[in-house]
């Protein structure tokens, strides 16, 4: 007889043990295309996307439609001016809600513990966020030039401004676009680091908001250089430059906004990236 703490050798059969499985279904390591298209799954699945980017394209065209009929019906004329610029009113609110779902694609996994699963499935935290940005940035982008573009569209049609150039209308669409894009990205970084849905929104509403605010109410004349500065480097002036207009006539031109806007966004993406890898889910 065997003693009790010996074991059987086990029987091997076509180079297998007896008994063992082999799955059909090959095996290979998780790419960034696997948690991309994960991601891509995720954010177009629930409400909060289709709700946020719904209410930005209704500002956006709303409100430059309404800026378009509201100049048609007065005796006011463009004369040399292009009809592009009325369409920054309906893109500095659209803003708004680009920032609430860039925190919300990642801080309201935090709030429900959805993030758990997600770094169950993929444990490179690094991969998770590259996707999530990724397939956000992407999204809003395109949405947000579209959207920009037929905004633009109804403008010159109602309107009988000066035909814009080229530049202006990249400008006002793909730049638009892009921008609104990198704000977003900021907000995810932002709802990376702060992990609560509703504090990440708050502090990002007060980044687009607060320096105009300040700048409003800076009577000193010590404080000319700052006030200046906090006019003509806030989000809505840069918003607005891009509309080839400006609060000061000084400070960024062109297309520096979109400069400005990848550096900030880069710098608080990598806090993100470094954060997330050394703090506890």
């Amino acid at each position: 007889m065997t003693a009790p703490h010996e074991q059987q050798a086990p029987i091997w059969q076509g180079g297998q043990p007896l008994g063992s499985y082999t799955s059909p279904i090959p095996v290979r390591p998780a790419t960034l295309g696997d948690a991309v298209a994960s991601e891509w799954t995720k954010i177009r699945s629930v409400r909060s996307t289709m709700w946020t980017l719904g209410v930005m394209i209704v500002l956006m065209v709303g409100v430059g439609g309404l800026a378009a009929w509201a100049v048609s019906l007065s005796e006011t004329t463009l004369g040399a001016e292009s009809a592009l610029p009325l369409g920054f009113f309906g893109a500095l609110l659209g803003s708004i809600c680009v920032i609430t779902l860039g925190v919300l694609t990642i801080a309201s996994e935090y709030g429900t513990g959805m993030i758990r699963t997600t770094l169950t499935a993929c444990p490179s935290r690094s991969r998770v966020l590259a996707a999530k940005s990724l397939v956000f940035f992407l999204l809003v982008l395109t949405i947000t030039t579209v959207t920009a573009a037929l905004v633009g569209g109804i403008q010159v049609a109602v309107l009988d401004g000066r035909a814009p150039t080229g530049q202006e209308w990249l400008q006002a669409t793909l730049g638009v676009g892009l921008y609104l894009a990198l704000l977003g990205l900021m907000s995810l970084g932002v709802g990376a680091l702060i992990r609560h849905s509703a504090g990440a929104i708050t502090i990002m509403i007060g980044v687009v908001l607060l320096p105009l605010v300040l700048a409003m109410f800076m009577f000193s004349s010590s404080l000319v250089d700052v006030q200046q500065a906090l006019f003509e480097y806030s989000i809505p002036s840069q918003i607005a430059v891009l509309y080839d207009t400006s609060m000061t006539g000084s400070g960024p031109k062109g297309w520096d906004p979109l400069f400005i806007g990848t550096v900030v966004a880069a710098a608080v993406m990598a806090l993100a990236f470094f954060s997330l890898d050394r703090r506890d889910v």
